[in-house]
């Protein structure tokens, strides 16, 4: 198996356990809804899975780290595909069962998430590939697979029910857990050859990095608090708005599939153009355009027509924001720090994400849904603006985005 094929098979695996985890991100807050009608219940089903999932992305790596990569990988792929066939028989067995649950899983797609991402910058080093083009690349296939998930799952609930949804997200873990095994042979990533560091030094050692690139920093503060309105829509509003004015979860599909459809093609335009950009800018833009456009639509107009345009044209918007801290995070922390910065990254990322979901289902039950739309909506708009008022100030001309993927480390 040569370097190239090698991260062929690695990016496949990771884009293949994304499609199965969307998959059942819309399938598990049916499977609540179905069976509780609760909003309440959609919120605290989606923290218990969440919560879990950045605290593994956190504290995980290290650990990743003496067990090996590769093997944290498949063990953690096929822990969760064990578990997703449990969830799947939840009905029977209660919602605390199913929180359990979907806590377990969480802990799982946490460190298994992270090593993969870590394992990427090896791999593509050891095959040639450029870091900024294996950035744009993956950005726009993980669109695309949100894209295929988005309208898939809405279909799958639909004709095959819920539990045959989540059994596809089970089966999605399965065959990863099998590429990686049988396909990916190098060591990636890791200490080998090096004494190791205590835990808690490996740990302090990507804390201490990330609290002094404020760049970084800024970007992840930025990026929580979209996901934290972002889990709220996936978890409670969009599925409630989908069920009070569609009535048929097939809209699931079309909803989420437009914010994918969207980023698919932002992708392309910043693969195209991204190199003409000011970093700074783009970001900030890309944020705003991203969060309360999307909000406010669903909370003042039932039109799916209205809906899937505005949403369309803020997945545009988001395109910008991931790429642009993917490359930071590859190019900037220098390579024996890359697995805890990446891992404490991801978790900070997403620390909103089990907030949103919890204020999800509490401001629903508590203001309605509409009100709520409209708070979040306002709370993303006083967030973005901060970081697009300091881009836009005057400032020296920059250098444009370049590939440095041959060095360690880019200053602040």
């Amino acid at each position: 198996m040569t370097p190239r094929r090698e991260l062929i098979a690695l990016v496949g695996a990771d884009l293949l356990s994304n499609l199965g985890s969307r998959i059942s991100i819309l399938a598990i807050p049916w499977l609540v809804l179905e069976t509780t009608g609760s909003p309440a219940k959609m919120g605290v089903v989606a923290a218990a899975e969440t919560l879990p999932y950045l605290l593994s992305s956190a504290l995980g790596p290290p650990l990743a780290d003496r067990i090996g990569l590769r093997r944290t990988s498949i063990l953690a792929d096929l822990g969760s595909a064990g578990l997703m066939v449990a969830v799947a028989l939840t009905p029977w067995l209660g919602f605390g069962a199913l929180v359990a649950l979907v806590a377990l899983v969480g802990t799982l797609r946490g460190v298994g998430d992270r090593v993969k991402h870590v394992m990427f910058r090896p791999a593509a080093q050891a095959a040639g590939v450029r870091l900024i083009r294996l950035t744009s690349v993956y950005d726009g296939m993980s669109r695309l697979t949100t894209l295929l998930a988005a309208s898939i799952g809405g279909l799958l609930i639909w004709w095959l029910g819920v539990t045959s949804a989540i059994l596809v997200d089970a089966s999605t873990f399965a065959v990863c857990a099998l590429l990686i095994s049988t396909l990916v042979r190098r060591t990636t990533g890791g200490a080998a050859g090096s004494r190791p560091e205590s835990y808690l030094r490996a740990l302090a050692g990507g804390l201490r990095y990330l609290g002094q690139d404020r760049t970084v920093l800024t970007m992840l503060l930025v990026i929580s608090a979209l996901n934290m309105v972002v889990n709220a829509s996936i978890a409670v509003y969009i599925p409630l708005w989908v069920n009070d004015v569609l009535g048929n979860p097939a809209g699931l599909g079309l909803v989420l599939g437009a914010f994918a459809a969207g980023a698919l093609l932002g992708n392309l335009l910043f693969t195209t153009f991204g190199s003409r950009l000011r970093r700074d800018l783009t970001f900030a833009i890309g944020a705003a355009v991203s969060g309360p456009p999307r909000l406010l639509v669903l909370a003042l107009s039932d039109d799916l027509t209205v809906v899937f345009a505005v949403t369309f044209v803020s997945g545009v918007g988001i395109a910008v924001v991931n790429p642009l801290l993917g490359v930071a995070l590859y190019e900037r922390p220098p390579a024996d720090l890359q697995s805890r910065v990446i891992g404490l990254a991801g978790a900070l990322a997403f620390a909103g994400l089990p907030l949103g979901a919890l204020l999800g289902g509490w401001s629903v039950t508590t203001l309605g849904l509409e009100p709520a739309l409209v708070t979040a909506a306002v709370f993303v708009l006083a967030v973005t603006a901060v970081p697009l008022a300091a881009a836009l100030r005057p400032m020296p001309k920059q250098a444009p985005l370049v590939d440095v993927s041959d060095r360690e480390r880019v200053p602040s």
